[in-house]
């Protein structure tokens, strides 16, 4: 096995969580009371408790290298996921930032995740 690593994030509540990254093409791996583990093909990410978030205030996030930017940024627009500069779920469109593509999803518990091309 390669080396790797994987985000910890929080979730206000495991089922809306996974049935938002469900949408996403995330499959779940690992699921209890306390930890709940969703993959989407070379993708982890990992999720605890945290049910008195205000995701007004998180300030959680992660980076996801994607070889294939602009084919999941269809799939969140194609599940409804806005295009807005407030409020969450939302998305921010790919920009060229000099030696990378980045566009950012802003999932339910606000958490900012940002999707960057391979």
């Amino acid at each position: 096995m390669t080396d790797q690593a994987t985000p910890n994030l929080p979730s206000r509540d495991f089922d809306a969580t996974e049935r938002f990254y469900l949408a996403l093409g995330f499959e779940r791996s690992w699921r209890d009371q306390g930890w709940m583990i969703l993959e989407r093909g070379d993708l982890t990410l990992e999720f605890f408790p945290y049910p008195d978030l205000d995701p007004a205030t998180s300030s959680f996030g992660c980076c996801l290298r994607l070889d294939d930017l602009d084919g999941f940024y269809a799939v969140c627009r194609g599940n409804g996921i806005a295009e807005k500069t407030t409020g969450w779920p939302r998305l921010h469109p790919p920009r060229d930032m000099g030696p990378i593509v980045m566009a950012a999803l802003i999932d339910p518990d606000g958490t900012l995740v940002r999707l960057i091309q391979n």
